[in-house]
């Protein structure tokens, strides 16, 4: 599993204050923390900062690359701060999150992506805003895929994201979710699936048990990576423990390891 850490995001009143400071040491131990839990990818996103996003995004570069060489998921809707950070980044191919079927995103984003070699997650939203079905996800998706390859990315550096809903404001999204995830895999098997866990539990008591349970079910139906918490010692159990039922864990070897290293949290 692909694990992206989620932590430094500016929508965290925390990661904000200390953004607003330029305070590195807290950005600096938060990206160490998520490196340690094993997080594969570091996100990054400083998307409130609408008057000085651009130089934002390139200080968080500059200051977590100093500490670690985990590579970055770039977080924007902002193609100059986009930029800005790819020319920063030293940190490995880094993944840009994100593009849409919107025109007016796409067309912006895509040049980026080619001239960075980047790895790119692919929004499953077009014009016509959050899609409902799983059927308008998969539309969706046929047609960023197909426009992304003859564009001349990679197939194996798209990432597909279905937009995992809250389950608490609508009883059929935690099922359109893991159907969505199915038939995108089933669909597009070159292509890794990825999704946010914690959008499912946004507004339900108890989200980390809500998070758990639908990650089990979502890498069950296919995913392949996850923007989460890499710090929460529950959540990364329960990738080990899955990956080892699912057959992805030569004799649970991988499994073994983490409980010997104090990593497994029950």
């Amino acid at each position: 599993m692909i694990v992206v850490g989620e932590k430094i995001n500016a929508d965290l009143k925390s990661i904000k204050a200390a953004l607003d400071k330029n305070n590195k040491e807290i950005i600096q131990e938060l990206a160490k923390k998520q490196q340690e839990a094993g997080a594969s990818y570091i996100d990054i996103n400083t998307g409130v900062f609408k008057e000085n996003e651009v130089s934002k995004l390139k200080w968080l570069v500059d200051v977590v690359q100093e500490v670690t060489d985990v590579p970055f998921s770039i977080d924007s809707s902002n193609a100059e701060a986009i930029e800005a950070a790819l020319k920063a980044n030293k940190n490995g191919k880094p993944v840009i999150n994100s593009i849409t079927a919107e025109k007016e995103k796409y067309n912006k984003i895509l040049p980026l992506v080619l001239e960075y070699d980047a790895y790119v997650i692919a929004l499953c939203m077009d014009n016509n805003g959050m899609p409902e079905t799983v059927d308008e996800r998969i539309v969706i998706a046929d047609k960023l895929v197909n426009s992304l390859l003859k564009e001349g990315v990679k197939i194996d550096d798209i990432l597909l994201d279905p937009l995992v809903r809250p389950v608490g404001s609508g009883t059929n999204y935690g099922v359109c979710a893991i159907e969505a995830i199915k038939k995108l895999k089933a669909q597009f098997p070159k292509v890794k699936v990825i999704c946010g866990i914690n959008n499912i539990s946004f507004g339900v008591p108890a989200r980390k048990l809500m998070n758990q349970s639908f990650l089990v079910a979502a890498m069950i139906s296919g995913l392949d990576a996850a923007i989460m918490d890499s710090m929460d010692k529950k959540l990364m159990s329960t990738i080990f423990a899955t990956e080892a039922l699912m057959g992805k864990d030569e004799f649970c070897m991988n499994y073994q390891m983490k409980f010997r290293e104090g990593l497994l949290e029950i």
